[in-house]
């Protein structure tokens, strides 16, 4: 489902990704983990349309974002770290305003919305104002919505920061069930080990832009000989604190621009 040869990705003289090539196949859910700074967030811009790569090539679902922008941006849906969400207005108005921006027909995405809404557990609160929303709602509520479009793939930048051990759990089981049930490939980032070592088919560890490590959570173990993902993710990538980067308000005020653009 994505296929990602030789990328790179230079601003000046600093190279952000570094000759990185990885597969990730169609119903996998996928982490793709570094410290600050190691070059997640370019590698997701350059697969969601954001930047375009300085050398290699990516496929989603068979298409070059490059070359054609309009038709990969219908097969993916994303969840940016930062709320994206119009708290003035309800649970069902934000999933309707989506699927309007996506073009889903009007029977189809109520139908959906429904759905979605049902399944994270948001139906009861559908009417209610998304700004009196705990943060654990606001975030199964972005996710709902970006399964909305029924993508191919969901990238999920950090979706779980912030949030108590519960919430985490729970939203994970909502997003493993949509995976499973409908076979939505998952690309997520995420800095919390133990949330990628457990609803993780497979995991890419980046490092200085260059791709160190790749396989199951349990190859990646055995491959570090340590016994949890932390652990191994440390041995990878050393202790040292790096500085964060990452500013995903701009990503996302940056995609809708484009994206906006490119559907006129």
């Amino acid at each position: 489902m994505i296929r990602v040869r030789n990328l790179s990705k230079s601003f000046g003289s600093v190279t952000a990704v570094n000759d990185v090539s990885f597969d990730v196949a169609a119903g996998e859910i996928f982490a793709f983990l570094g410290p600050n700074g190691a070059g997640k967030t370019t590698t997701i811009k350059m697969l969601t349309t954001l930047l375009k790569p300085s050398g290699g090539s990516i496929e989603l679902d068979g298409l070059d974002p490059l070359t054609q922008q309009n038709e990969t941006r219908k097969r993916f849906g994303i969840v940016f770290q930062d709320p994206s969400l119009d708290g003035d207005l309800t649970a069902w108005e934000n999933m309707e305003i989506h699927g309007v921006l996506y073009h889903v027909p009007h029977k189809v995405r109520r139908h959906r919305s429904e759905e979605l809404l049902k399944l994270f557990e948001l139906w009861e609160r559908r009417n209610d104002q998304v700004k009196k929303f705990s943060g654990g709602m606001k975030r199964r509520l972005e996710i709902a919505r970006g399964f909305l479009h029924t993508p191919k793939i969901l990238f999920l930048d950090e979706p779980t920061l912030g949030l108590d051990p519960q919430s985490r759990n729970q939203l994970w089981t909502h997003v493993k069930k949509v995976n499973e049930t409908e076979n939505v490939t998952v690309f997520l980032t995420t800095h919390y080990m133990d949330e990628a070592d457990r609803v993780a088919h497979c995991i890419g560890v980046i490092d200085h832009g260059r791709l160190v490590a790749q396989g199951s959570p349990k190859a990646i173990k055995e491959q570090t000989g340590t016994e949890s993902l932390e652990e191994a993710f440390l041995a990878l990538t050393g202790s040292t604190i790096r500085d964060e980067t990452a500013n995903s308000t701009d990503q996302m005020r940056q995609f809708a621009r484009m994206w906006s653009g490119g559907r006129r």
